[in-house]
């Protein structure tokens, strides 16, 4: 982890330089770290790092343990289950009134993320495009018109990211997930909130089968009991 010292935006920085090293792997899944010991790391007192770590904690990304200091969480399959369960909930409705409250300079925008999605995918550069792709959904929920929804479910995707899993040259190439992004964007681009709401579900459940499919036959643990299908969620009139 890089040292801070006194930024203007000590707060957001600790928490950012904090999330990054879990997922990264540089604070290890499993293993107990001091508050000290983080706060000598990032040169900064261990008040702002205690704050940053409790709101890594509401996220499910770390637990603090009495007296023995905070142990940083790994993912599991059920958990998985559960980020994209609430996904589902959550991104489906969102991508429908996102499209009703479309603007020119919003799909322009939106467009933008796409075209850097393609970029990185012509170069098998997986790290551009997933920030592509992050931005590509964070655009759509944040358009719904809230703001919170938009915070939580980029929040879930760091617990996909603390697996240390991708589906990419695994259970798919860049190109179908690029695929996937091209027919939502296409509908909403056209105004079509119903479809783009069931196109954004069809993409959902896609990443949710492909990657609980491969971890649980890579770890050799069965399949969560939760029907993958999630056929219990209406569909977008």
């Amino acid at each position: 982890m890089r040292q801070i010292g006194n930024d203007a935006n000590l707060a957001g920085k600790i928490v950012d330089e904090l999330r990054t090293a879990i997922v990264n792997g540089e604070l290890v899944a499993g293993r107990l770290y001091s508050v000290h010991d983080l706060a000598e790391r990032l040169g900064v007192s261990r008040t702002p790092v205690r704050e940053a770590l409790i709101q890594l904690a509401e996220r499910g990304m770390v637990r603090f343990e009495r007296n023995r200091g905070v142990r940083i969480l790994q993912t599991s399959l059920h958990d998985l289950e559960e980020v994209f369960a609430i996904r589902l909930l959550l991104e489906v409705p969102a991508t429908y009134r996102a499209v009703t409250q479309r603007t020119p300079a919003w799909v322009k925008e939106l467009g933008a993320e796409l075209k850097a999605m393609r970029a990185a995918a012509q170069v098998h550069d997986e790290a551009r495009f997933m920030v592509a792709d992050r931005r590509f959904h964070e655009l759509i929920n944040s358009a719904s018109g809230n703001v919170r929804l938009a915070r939580y479910v980029d929040s879930l995707r760091d617990m996909v990211l603390l697996r240390g899993t991708s589906t990419v040259d695994t259970s798919r190439s860049l190109a179908d997930i690029l695929a996937e992004h091209e027919a939502i964007f296409a509908l909403i681009e056209s105004g079509k909130a119903g479809e783009a709401a069931e196109c954004m579900r069809a993409h959902l459940l896609n990443t949710a089968r492909l990657l609980i499919g491969q971890e649980a036959a890579a770890s050799g643990d069965p399949v969560p009991p939760v029907s993958m299908e999630w056929t219990g969620y209406p569909a977008i009139d």
